[in-house]
């Protein structure tokens, strides 16, 4: 069981802080639930406590590990040109899985894509959602802010694609 000011991740919105445990009644059960603002995009979720392993609630990565994750997102391929489709539903698995070494593989091709040739409207939400689960995550880990995270980004993909 997390407290309150703990860091975690959550899968598919991103790392935050747990601000209040709560009980709420819904259908005459009482349930516990974490409040956690999230670090990017200013929102604020309920997540019940006895289904946090079943979402993939998870701990925040250590600086260290943060480390190695900007340094995998550098030296990644970007992969080979696939159905839009089939690329679409092989990103989002990989979203949904919580691991932030895959959502880092996904930010990399789709950023990458967005500045070679532009990105379908489904593409460019997963884009932004692969954004804010790495960024948010990055931050809270402590390894830098969030400029000088999308700078580290911005950079890399701009030496991938030659601009």
């Amino acid at each position: 069981m997390y407290c309150v000011g703990d860091k975690v991740v959550h899968p598919m919105h991103g790392a935050g802080i747990i601000k209040d445990i709560k009980k709420i009644i819904l259908g005459g059960v009482e349930r516990e639930y974490y409040v956690v603002c999230f670090a990017v995009g200013n929102m604020v979720s309920d997540i019940p406590v006895s289904g946090c392993e079943k979402i993939g609630i998870r701990d925040v990565i250590s600086r260290d590990e943060a480390k190695k994750v900007l340094e995998y997102f550098r030296d990644s391929e970007v992969g080979d040109d696939i159905n839009w489709n089939k690329r679409q539903r092989e990103n989002m698995v990989k979203l949904k899985s919580g691991d932030i070494y895959q959502v880092v593989v996904v930010l990399k091709e789709l950023m990458c894509r967005e500045k070679r040739k532009g990105l379908s409207t489904s593409e460019r939400k997963t884009l932004s959602s692969a954004r804010q689960i790495v960024l948010s995550e990055l931050i809270l880990s402590g390894v830098a802010d969030e400029t000088d995270i999308e700078l580290i980004l911005e950079d890399t993909v701009a030496e991938t694609v030659g601009l």
